[in-house]
């Protein structure tokens, strides 16, 4: 009888340290992004804006050739994110032509996000720049928010339809 309960003990410790194992195994972390590259271009009459805008502000900007502008402050001496980047920055974004502010991160921390999750002019624009760097990109609406307005959380409209906007970045970090 001893035995067979030594037999049966012996057993369930191999069923559990089993069944860890299994559990453990399907926590594996994934290391796939999800995100890809877009390939959107601003039209010409967004380019045309944005260019006009510009010359008539005395802004030297370059332009990427899916059709923002940006003008780059410091390249930084850390590593290029990518849209699959996990990126820490602090930023403020306005509306053009007015420069109206329609939000600041502006905290020592910063926020952080997936380069994926952001709208496409950050996409394109924020790997021209390194950790550490600072970038003001001039985009236009079709590599923004496009026809789709942007509301606070009080439901007032912050960002109309077909907003050219410009952005302060500064990236913190890039994982």
């Amino acid at each position: 009888m001893a035995l067979l309960l030594h037999k049966i003990s012996s057993m369930n410790k191999w069923l559990i340290l089993f069944g860890m194992l299994v559990l453990f195994g399907s926590c594996k972390k994934s290391d796939s992004c999800t995100y890809s590259d877009q390939n959107v271009v601003a039209t010409t009459s967004e380019v045309l804006y944005l260019s006009q805008y510009l010359s008539s502000n005395s802004i030297v900007a370059s332009q990427h050739s899916s059709g923002f502008f940006y003008v780059i402050d410091s390249v930084g001496t850390g590593a290029n994110p990518n849209v699959c980047s996990n990126t820490t920055v602090t930023y403020t974004g306005s509306l053009l032509p007015g420069g109206q502010v329609f939000e600041t991160v502006n905290t020592s921390a910063g926020v952080s996000f997936a380069l994926g999750q952001t709208i496409v002019g950050w996409q394109k624009g924020l790997p021209l720049i390194k950790a550490g760097g600072k970038i003001t990109l001039y985009i236009p609406p079709s590599l923004a928010y496009g026809p789709n307005p942007r509301y606070n959380n009080a439901g007032a409209v912050v960002i109309p339809a077909n907003s050219y906007l410009k952005f302060t970045v500064k990236l913190i970090d890039v994982q």
